[in-house]
């Protein structure tokens, strides 16, 4: 990578992220917060970066109940893409709006660089996937939704993830008719939320067998947590952990925080801190020192 941006461009890293989808093994994309996170999961050896809607609204001090605006993710997946090698898959919830919202959203996000986007089928303003209480959109506003975000598509490479909340809603059978029907109008990858079980995906996948699939392995959801291998049996191409990253963090973040109230001091959590070196590696410290001293050729006059 180079110190500002990476090696890859965006029209490479679509190709890689298209490819990845037809090939085994199984695409695992861990939810990055921040360009930082993105960089560790390219370092820990993963095959994408997933930015989540619920994330970038919860690092807001936010609920996922839409109150984002393309401006704010779009600024954020593209300082995360700016960060990794990796291609960048972005949640978009609906697409922000109407149809042509959708369409700007993909433009938009193609220009921050990112290799692609989820849109998904429920009402804006949307609500949690995994939450009671959601409603999606008709079959047909959601094809109008795909087919306006693929005709604004610059890039043929650029991914479209096409997200049912239906299962959760009107029941399977439905979000594999949707499926079927999203295929259609031109999405990429078909992404059935906040399915429960095993044998949920097994169904799907035996109803849905020409296209890819995107398994979501979101915590304290209503899904059975399997593992990417798991899911590489059945048949699906990808597998997303949005939250898990800022759970994470989170969690040892106010144990942390509570810790250091009550005793004064943080000595107790330093051999679980990331330590100082190895903070400057990811932020490749010594390259930008070096960069700096080589351009650094002015002297005064004597």
């Amino acid at each position: 990578m180079t110190m500002f941006s990476t090696d890859a461009t965006p029209s490479e890293r679509r190709k890689a992220l298209r490819a990845a989808l037809h090939a085994a093994p199984i695409l695992r994309l861990p939810g990055a917060f921040s360009p930082l996170v993105a960089r560790s999961i390219q370092e820990a050896g993963f095959e994408g970066v997933y930015v989540s809607g619920a994330v970038v609204a919860a690092d807001l001090a936010l609920p996922d109940i839409g109150l984002t605006t393309l401006t704010e993710v779009a600024a954020r997946a593209r300082q995360i893409a700016r960060a990794t090698d990796l291609p960048v898959l972005v949640d978009a919830d609906t697409g922000f709006g109407e149809p042509m919202n959708a369409a700007r959203t993909v433009s938009e996000l193609e220009d921050a660089g990112v290799a692609g986007c989820q849109l998904e089928d429920q009402v804006n303003p949307k609500r949690c996937g995994h939450l009671d209480g959601k409603e999606v959109v008709s079959t047909e506003q959601m094809v109008r939704r795909i087919g306006a975000a693929v005709s604004a598509r610059r890039d043929p490479d650029f991914v479209i993830c096409a997200r049912t909340d239906a299962a959760g809603v009107e029941g399977i059978g439905d979000a594999i008719d949707r499926a079927h029907e999203y295929a259609a109008a031109g999405a990429d990858v078909i992404f059935p939320e906040a399915l429960h079980t095993r044998e949920d995906f097994e169904r799907f996948r035996h109803a849905v067998p020409d296209i890819p699939l995107l398994a979501n392995m979101t915590e304290f959801g209503k899904t059975e947590l399997l593992s990417a291998w798991e899911l590489q049996d059945i048949g699906y191409n990808a597998v997303i952990y949005p939250v898990t990253t800022l759970r994470i963090a989170m969690g040892h973040v106010e144990q942390a925080l509570w810790e250091l109230a009550d005793s004064g001091t943080q000595a107790g959590w330093l051999d679980r801190m990331q330590h100082r070196s190895r903070l400057y590696e990811l932020v490749r410290y010594e390259e930008f020192n070096v960069f700096d001293q080589n351009l650094f050729t002015y002297r005064p006059k004597t």
